[in-house]
């Protein structure tokens, strides 16, 4: 259908997320209208939606109908349904960072431009990094367990063998050196590790925090020099089941593994087992291949396994300045036809 840009041109803001946290309020309601570009009608769709993964698998009858005459779409990606009942869509912005469940519903095909939100949750999963990984590294671990059991014992720490250890001098292995990557890399770089980055494309300088940078066909020879292994790359079809058994065996006894990126990146029943074998010291995981994960995995019972339920980006107060910024900041050039921020390669799928 042609698209008369005489017509008031419309935005559909899907972002009624029934988790509080990644719900747009009433206050990023007024910064859209107070800053949208003239000639735009804003429609809310009110309707509760999915912000879990990767979004919704569906849309509501309210997103549907708002849809059909949308020139942008801003939601926790876009469905199926959704974008065969757009008529006149030429861009999708997500609110989430991962597109794998958007390039599943045909968008790869049409010239509809695809924006994420990669980077906006980086400083949040940063930290939460830094946090998996000192819980291991000081023994933290073994202190709750030992605080639940009231017992008083400092054999663990203090052994010959205690696998205690600061970050600085670690050498830690980033799978993935976009905005997640990096900003892990920032923190643990400024507290002494050695960053080392893995990504797809060898043009690009090293960024800031980063020792150096090595392509995913090094990744079997950089393994056994790794202390921690962060994987914080997009799920492709280059990087789904990327650590197998074989390479988490390749990790050094006492490697901490950490998992901010998805689930199918990891075989998690070799995770377990090594875990259980006391062959890596420990696994930071907030991603899993079934989520929520199965109340009979044996993750759960591992005290070397730290279970999160898929938070680590959430940042109350926080999110919404900085996705907003991201997302006016593209909507101006959307308008003025300036090459957009986090435009999906929809093929390469990030």
């Amino acid at each position: 259908m042609e698209y008369n840009l005489a017509d008031t041109r419309r935005l559909v803001l899907d972002l009624a997320a029934t988790s509080r946290n990644w719900a747009l309020d009433a206050g990023g309601e007024e910064r859209l209208r107070r800053e949208a570009p003239q000639g735009w009608a804003l429609d809310f769709v009110r309707s509760p939606t999915s912000s879990d993964g990767d979004g919704p698998v569906g849309g509501s009858q309210e997103s549907a109908r708002l849809i059909a005459d949308a020139e942008v779409y801003f939601g926790f990606g876009i469905t199926a349904d959704l974008l065969r009942a757009a008529r006149r869509l030429r861009w999708v912005h997500s609110a989430a960072a991962g597109v794998g469940n958007v390039l599943t519903t045909g968008i790869a095909d049409t010239d509809i431009a695809l924006t994420n939100s990669a980077g906006v949750h980086g400083p949040p999963i940063g930290e939460f990094v830094v946090a998996g990984v000192l819980h291991f590294m000081r023994g933290l671990d073994v202190a709750i367990a030992q605080q639940r059991r009231s017992e008083w014992n400092k054999s663990f720490f203090v052994g010959h063998d205690s696998p205690l250890r600061e970050v600085s001098g670690a050498r830690v292995l980033i799978v993935g050196a976009g905005g997640i990557g990096g900003e892990v890399a920032r923190r643990l770089s400024a507290l002494g590790a050695v960053c080392t980055g893995v990504r797809r494309r060898p043009d690009l300088p090293v960024p800031a925090g980063f020792a150096e940078v090595l392509l995913l066909a090094d990744l079997d020879r950089a393994l056994p020099q790794a202390d921690v292994l962060v994987l914080a790359a997009p799920l492709t079809a280059d990087t789904s089941e990327l650590m197998t058994r074989a390479r988490l065996e390749l990790l050094p006894r006492c490697a901490i593994v950490v998992n901010v990126s998805r689930g199918a990146l990891l075989d998690e029943d070799a995770l377990a087992d090594l875990l259980d074998a006391d062959r890596l010291r420990g696994a930071v995981l907030d991603v899993f291949r079934a989520e929520p994960l199965a109340s009979d995995s044996r993750l759960w019972q591992l005290r070397s396994a730290l279970v999160v339920p898929h938070v680590s980006p959430v940042s109350p107060g926080r999110f919404w300045a900085r996705a907003l910024d991201l997302f006016l900041d593209n909507w101006r050039r959307y308008v003025n036809d300036v090459p957009l921020r986090n435009l999906v390669d929809k093929q390469a799928g990030y």
